[in-house]
């Protein structure tokens, strides 16, 4: 697998709340791992969340005695949880704060995947597919029939998540598995990239780019020609 990463401050905020890891090598049991996460809070706190979130479950699962996927990233997702909501039950200037993540790990043909929030990861093959569900109350409205997709991009309340990690004692993380294919390509985004962009415009641009960097940049770019309203980070890994 090779991947490539890139964040960038968007157009309109005034500090980058994203944090990412992109690892193709070892981490622990995992032969690799992929991670986005977009923070939320106050001044700074946002951003503390989501760089302690990745950095609590790469450090649990260096060390990790599990061996399956589903209980590694479990494991991880608990440590994580655990630290910033700590960290925000102490420090006044940090209460309240808390982060999304989405996470992945490629095993042979199966990928893992583990997700709090509306941080997405999509597949993209013949077509593109969102394979994460939003914790979000636009997705909420979209299951029950109220809203269309389309609606839901530029819902006023698109930003308003009802999972978020450190928010909570507890937190429950969706757990996937799939088969991929050789050239697939794995995309782990923010939803400052996929508020801003159709699903099949990030395709086209990903299948229509020669290497995984250039892909990363078009879309960056693209996000902020469309406006570039929050953080922008996107992740992509080629099978």
């Amino acid at each position: 697998m090779k991947a490539y990463a890139k964040t960038d401050i968007g157009s309109k905020r005034s500090m980058n709340q994203d944090y990412m890891y992109c690892n193709t090598e070892p981490v622990g049991s995992f032969q690799n791992l992929l991670i986005v996460a977009d923070g939320m809070g106050g001044h700074r706190a946002g951003d503390y969340a989501s760089r302690l979130c990745v950095e609590t479950m790469v450090q649990s699962l260096e060390k990790s005695a599990h061996k399956t996927p589903v209980s590694l990233f479990e494991e991880a997702v608990t440590a994580a949880n655990k630290a910033v909501f700590e960290e925000s039950a102490s420090h006044v200037e940090y209460e309240g704060m808390g982060t999304t993540v989405v996470a992945c790990t490629l095993e042979e043909n199966t990928l893992y995947i583990a997700n709090i929030g509306d941080s997405r990861l999509y597949l993209i093959r013949d077509g593109i597919e969102q394979i994460t569900d939003d914790h979000s109350l636009v997705e909420e409205m979209v299951k029950q029939g109220n809203i269309t997709e389309s609606e839901a991009r530029i819902h006023p309340q698109k930003n308003i998540i009802t999972r978020a990690l450190g928010i909570n004692e507890e937190v429950q993380a969706d757990f996937f598995e799939i088969d991929v294919e050789q050239g697939d390509v794995i995309m782990l985004c923010s939803d400052g990239l996929s508020n801003m962009i159709e699903d099949e415009d990030m395709e086209y641009i990903v299948k229509n780019s020669d290497t995984l960097q250039t892909a990363a940049e078009s879309l960056v770019a693209r996000a902020n020609e469309n406006g570039g309203n929050d953080n922008i980070t996107v992740v992509l890994a080629e099978v």
